[in-house]
């Protein structure tokens, strides 16, 4: 085992002296092929990692170099998604390796806004923690056609983050668009069979048809989201309701189709939104948040999403706070 540990931490060193990470790969599978010829566990490469770690000074960026190591040795075990989430969470206690995992969780679910021509896109996600529980993803299909999400998973900090990358990795791999209540039904095998059994996962998801100004929608119980009828100056609300995500294979989901005209607006959040706590310790009224967003219509969606979070801030209890996400589309010709 000591001859393990010394061949470990020389992995770690030179991952801070070295940018020929290729080669640093290759000697992590040769140092993994070995280890598991002796019968040591990942358990044991873990604990040798935080172990060595916390006898070092390093910058985050070196943290993140000597994690690739740890998450390539992994890898060599043949382990599962699920297998290496419980892995990992044996590092959460540590605060520079949450740093970093929140700084990977931002590289891998990191969400590019599409553009249209007759659509503006406004969003905006802020963590509670360091590790977000939320999730957004937005995907130009380019045939017209846009699928998004917001997902918040029940849970909190890394096994919260990996569930999300599990998710994005479901939908990223889907070439082509699919009607939402198809999408939920394949997500939510997804998160059966490779979700901690103690976790689940709302989610609302769109798929907008530009040609059409079309909006289909289904949910997996989340927050219920918003029109908003520019001609009339009325908020409707979506009322589509589903199971959450998780629960069983067998669940469908009921899919709604909604006209969206011009300059009216499609107003979807998390519930770090609408449970909102004061310092009294009263929720938000749901009338106040579509009174702040009426007051900001006018503007682009992203601005109206800043005014809202910046709005919810002010009246926030501080120690209350929950992972928080608004997206807002706008139909602008």
């Amino acid at each position: 085992m000591e001859v393990f540990k010394v061949q470990y931490k020389a992995l770690i060193d030179k991952s801070l002296e070295t940018d020929d990470f290729d080669a640093l790969r290759q000697e992590c599978c040769e140092f993994t092929e070995e280890v598991i010829k002796k019968d040591i566990l990942p358990e044991d490469i873990v604990d040798i990692h935080k172990s060595y770690i916390a006898t070092l000074n390093l910058t985050e960026p070196q943290i993140l170099n000597t994690l690739e190591v740890l998450e390539e040795v992994v890898k060599g075990f043949g382990y599962s998604y699920r297998d290496y989430q419980r892995l990992v969470n044996k590092l959460q206690h540590h605060d520079k390796e949450m740093e970093v995992a929140a700084r990977l969780q931002q590289t891998m679910l990191k969400t590019d806004i599409p553009q249209f021509d007759s659509i503006q896109i406004g969003v905006i996600s802020v963590a509670a923690q360091k590790v977000s529980g939320d999730y957004f993803n937005l995907i130009d299909y380019k045939d017209g056609t846009m699928s998004f999400a917001i997902a918040d998973v029940i849970g909190k900090g890394i096994p919260a983050a990996l569930a999300m990358s599990m998710i994005k990795f479901g939908m990223d791999s889907y070439g082509h668009s699919q009607l939402p209540s198809d999408a939920l039904k394949r997500l939510n095998r997804v998160v059966e069979k490779n979700v901690n059994q103690n976790m689940f996962v709302t989610m609302f998801y769109g798929l907008y048809e530009e040609m059409n100004h079309l909006l289909y929608c289904s949910s997996a119980g989340h927050e219920p989201g918003y029109i908003y009828r520019a001609e009339s100056e009325t908020f409707e609300e979506i009322d589509v309701r589903g199971r959450v995500l998780g629960i069983s294979q067998q669940t469908r989901y009921a899919q709604q189709e909604i006209p969206i005209y011009l300059n009216d607006l499609v107003i979807i959040f998390t519930d770090g939104v609408t449970e909102t706590r004061d310092n009294d310790g009263n929720f938000i009224d749901k009338q106040k948040l579509l009174d702040m967003i009426h007051k900001n219509r006018h503007l682009h969606p992203q601005d109206i999403v800043q005014q809202l979070y910046e709005s919810l801030l002010k009246i926030q209890n501080p120690k209350k706070r929950d992972d928080l996400t608004i997206l807002i589309i706008k139909r602008v010709n």
